[in-house]
């Protein structure tokens, strides 16, 4: 057995194990050397030539695959160090000034009668990150290649106004208004990067944890495409985001890393700020973070650059000649380091390198001070300056740096390293004395008032702000800034949208289909057509958009260099590097963040694009509603669509796909213009007023939101009655009562989306079963007659004296006669929304509860939506404002046997896949 089992290969670390040994003993004699190498001199010998080796096979290219992980110190040895370009001595003085100023802002804005909070640490801990990157590597919006895009870690805010303010940008009184955007005078500062508060300075908002990750990927790929659709040249624009540690256990910081090196983004570098802890406490205690998250990306592919240690340590590391140091830091675990910090040199003499021997032998002549004082790599400029160097030249793959810090540091003994450092937000007077002179700081100790201590600045006139300018010159303005540089496009005219306002004749279209129409005639515009980007998540063909495929392209960074397989047929799966579609797979996350990319690209570019994002109903607001609230902080402008959208419309699918609240939730987003269309022409015209409103003269900071069926019906004309006044308000009389005989009684039946037929069925039983005469109104938007009426009433609020404005829906409503009865493929709330400006009674009719599979007839008559259930609604309200006898209503519960689902009449049954 033994001889079989030697016989085996060992399998591990995805080496080959079917080849066939073309020569046995030459293997051997490898093998033996092994051996020989393990009994001479030792485990750590053997483990030393062999990543030797296997960094001469990388370097020779020999295709064995790389460790996941490598020991715990640095990536870049000290003699592969670049000289360093700057003024360390006045680098380091600013850096100074800025860990003065951020901390004062926070502590400042804790003052009596304010106290709205901040984040000291985080800043703290990353000050180095930021400063070698701003004097050294960050590109501005002037610089002749169109300058970078940095993603800010959120919580780091106060040390980017901190630089603001020794630039000149912002003054002491912005600072003071920290977190105070209504209540300072002349405007506050926003707690976060936050765009649409602050449109002239924050380009990308990061606080929402793991949207900073996935959006730079995004925007790295999105300026790839620009480049090779030929519609920018962004060869030489870099993506940087600064992230936390603890920030990656997010799933979107993760999740989209595979995307960044299947597409070799090297234009893009996460540095990810390792100060080993969270919001409460350490983020690996018995791990490492650091290593974890060294093999998350080696093994999606990224190049990885470690910066652990200070160049203090670089000494020491060379004396280690048997591993001793090296086996101390592979094992101790980031609760230990992040304790040795938050205590003393004599600590780390006894509980780190008092652990072995060999390593207390190599510090016995450092003082306990000297120890203490051995830096975290993320604290270092020069190591800093390899790191980032070295990740802007380097080609074929994204980078990212792992960069351990210390949170707090700097801040004093009370913070330094401590878990609740993260809430701790104001420093007592020896906190500020301690703090002040450690960075040296000349500032008398009468001026440390213990609510106002000073902010600090150097002088116009000093070398510092000097040098500080002159950096940001030599590297294109200063940073972060937002400009808007575009100009308005040349819109199509009414005739592009003509062809959907005479609806489709005989033919059945769902709304899904009428706008791809539309869509495939607007990319065709000579001015415009190329600035299309439909955003697909792998669901082309549910949509009918795979007539895209042929003509527009799918963009790969690759081309197509397979066969296709359906390459014969019309409509061929086809792969482009100048493709216009951006085809994302299964991933509405990183469609959201392509939508975000493309949709602010006016701003970050100058060059306004409108992205088309269609997705699956049900798994757009509910699913990424996080990503929609950040593309409207970011200001995006574009198109999204839920298509196959309502509760019973996609009936087949059942309660994790039926769709009955998207709207709901996407009336809780201020930025988005939601419509739900019922006909083509209504389509037509409110993308003809979207584009208008986002890319016209006078362009908004709004992205609409259509939800569109895949329930195919005969598409009317445009009537000529209807204005495109009432489509765009949300409410127009669509179809005036039918004639009836003498007596009969008046109703309101509004609906919308795929509802409106089914009103229009109830119109007709009314009148011909029930004497009742029922005009019909299409609301195409329950959310924007809502929000005028919520307008209305605050401007009556502010004048009360003066006559207030009466909301459209009041207005359109105000002479109908008759009971009002709302219904829609959603549920009771999102009709609800307008019920207090109703005059008269309201009813609203809706699919509240979970979806189910069955048939459209079927579902819709279990939720009392049909028409039957509209007419016996409206009979009940006739008999509730005793127009009638409660015992008609009843009558008509029997005749259409609206309790049971078997009773409904057939209709449309077919549903997506």
């Amino acid at each position: 057995m033994a001889n079989s089992r030697e016989r085996l290969p060992v399998i591990s670390d995805g080496l080959p194990s079917q080849l066939p040994d073309i020569d046995p003993g030459e293997t051997s004699e490898w093998l033996e050397s092994l051996d020989a190498v393990i009994d001479n001199a030792g485990r750590q010998r053997a483990r030393y030539i062999m990543l030797r080796l296997l960094e001469r096979a990388r370097e020779m290219q020999v295709g064995v695959p790389a460790l996941r992980s490598t020991d715990y110190i640095n990536s870049i040895p000290p003699e592969r160090e670049p000289w360093f370009p700057g003024d360390e001595h006045i680098e380091r003085r600013l850096r100074a000034y800025m860990r003065w100023n951020a901390a004062m802002l926070v502590h400042r804005a804790q003052r009596p009668g304010i106290g709205v909070g901040g984040h000291i640490s985080t800043y703290a801990s990353s000050a180095s990150l930021y400063e070698v990157g701003f004097n050294h590597f960050f590109r501005g919006h002037d610089d002749p290649g169109g300058g970078d895009q940095i993603f800010f870690q959120g919580h780091a805010s106060p040390g980017m106004y901190a630089r603001a303010f020794l630039e000149g940008r912002l003054t002491e009184h912005q600072l003071d208004g920290f977190r105070q955007e209504f209540s300072h005078e002349g405007g506050g500062l926003s707690s976060y990067p936050h765009p649409r508060l602050m449109p002239d300075f924050w380009e990308f908002p990061t606080v929402s944890m793991g949207l900073g990750p996935i959006n730079a990927i995004y925007q790295a790929r999105f300026n790839r495409y620009l480049h090779a659709r030929g519609i920018k040249d962004t060869s030489r624009q870099h993506v940087w985001a600064f992230l936390g540690d603890g920030e990656m256990d997010e799933v979107e910081s993760l999740g989209a890393i595979g995307v960044a090196a299947r597409e070799e983004l090297d234009n893009l570098t996460f540095v990810i700020n390792c100060n080993l802890q969270r919001l409460d406490g350490p983020v690996r205690g018995n791990g490492k973070v650091i290593q974890e998250l060294e093999s998350f990306f080696r093994g999606a592919g990224w190049n990885v650059i470690k910066v652990v240690w200070g160049r203090e340590w670089d000494p020491l590391l060379a004396a280690d000649t048997d591993g001793a140091l090296v086996n101390l830091m592979n094992t101790t675990p980031d609760g230990d380091y992040q304790t040795y910090k938050a205590e003393s040199g004599a600590f780390v003499r006894e509980h780190f390198f008092g652990r072995d021997p060999r390593t207390r032998k190599m510090v016995e002549q450092l003082s306990d001070d000297e120890i203490w004082n051995l830096k975290r790599g993320g604290h270092d400029y020069r190591k800093l300056y390899a790191a980032y160097k070295a990740a802007t030249e380097h080609t074929g793959q994204p980078t990212v740096i792992l960069a351990k810090t210390i949170k707090g540091w700097t801040l004093g003994s009370h913070f330094e390293a401590r878990n609740a450092t993260h809430q701790m937000k104001k420093l007592t007077p020896e906190d500020l004395k301690e703090f002040r002179d450690r960075l040296f700081l000349d500032i008398p100790d009468e001026k440390l008032d213990k609510y106002l201590p000073p902010y600090y600045h150097p002088g116009k006139d000093s070398d510092e702000y000097q040098y500080l300018m002159e950096r940001r010159r030599q590297l294109g303005g200063a940073i972060p800034r937002r400009t808007d540089r575009s100009k308005p496009l040349a819109l199509p005219g009414k005739e592009m949208y003509a062809q959907l306002k005479k609806g489709s004749g005989k033919q059945k279209i769902a709304t899904t289909m009428a706008f791809v129409r539309q869509l495939k005639d607007l990319m065709k515009d000579k001015n415009i057509g190329a600035r299309f980007v439909p955003i697909i998540p792998d669901e082309a063909r549910t949509f009918g958009m795979d007539s895209l495929f042929p003509t527009a392209k799918i963009y790969s960074p690759h081309g197509q260099q397979y066969t296709s397989v359906d390459r014969e047929l019309m409509l061929a799966y086809k792969e482009s590097e100048q493709g216009q579609i951006l085809h994302e797979g299964i991933n509405e996350a990183g469609s959201v963040a392509s939508f975000t990319a493309v949709g602010t690209s006016y701003a970050t570019q100058g060059e306004p694009m409108i992205p088309i994002y269609i997705f699956y109903s049900m798994f757009g607001f509910q699913r990424t509603g996080d990503g929609f609230w950040a593309a409207a902080d970011q200001l995006a402008r574009g198109f999204v669509l839920g298509a196959t959208a309502g509760r019973t419309t996609l009936n087949g699918e059942g309660l994790q796909h039926e769709d009955g609240h998207s709207l709901l939730l996407a009336a809780t987003n201020p930025a988005v213009v939601a419509y739900d269309p019922a006909y083509a022409y209504e389509v037509a015209v409110i993308t003809e007023d979207g584009l208008r409103r986002m890319y016209g003269e006078n362009p908004e900071n709004i992205y609409y939101y259509l939800t569109v069926y895949n329930e195919p019906m005969v598409m009317p004309a445009m009537p000529e009655h209807v204005s495109e006044e009432g489509i765009l308000k949300g409410l127009y009389r669509f179809a005036p009562a039918p004639k009836t005989a003498e007596g009969a009684r008046r109703a309101q039946l509004l609906a919308s989306g795929v509802a409106l037929p089914w009103a229009l069925r109830a119109q007709q039983l009314l009148a011909e079963d029930w004497n009742v005469s029922a005009d019909v109104w299409s609301v195409t938007s329950w959310t924007e007659l809502r929000r005028d009426a919520v307008a209305a009433d605050a401007e009556a609020l502010l004048h009360p004296d003066a006559e207030p404005r009466t909301p459209w829906v009041t207005t359109q409503l105000a002479d109908a006669e008759g009971p009002v009865v709302a219904s829609s493929d959603w549920m009771r709330q999102v009709p609800d929304q307008i019920s207090r400006w109703v005059p008269g009674d309201y009813t609203s009719l809706g699919t509240d509860g979970f979806g189910a599979s069955d048939t459209r007839h079927a579902l819709r008559r279990h939720f009392k939506v049909d028409a039957e259930s509209i007419a016996v609604a409206t009979l009940r309200a006739l008999a509730q404002r005793g127009e009638i006898e409660a015992s008609v209503a009843a009558d008509a519960v029997a005749k259409y046997r609206i309790d049971d689902v078997n009773a409904a009449p057939p209709g449309e049954t077919g549903g997506a896949s």
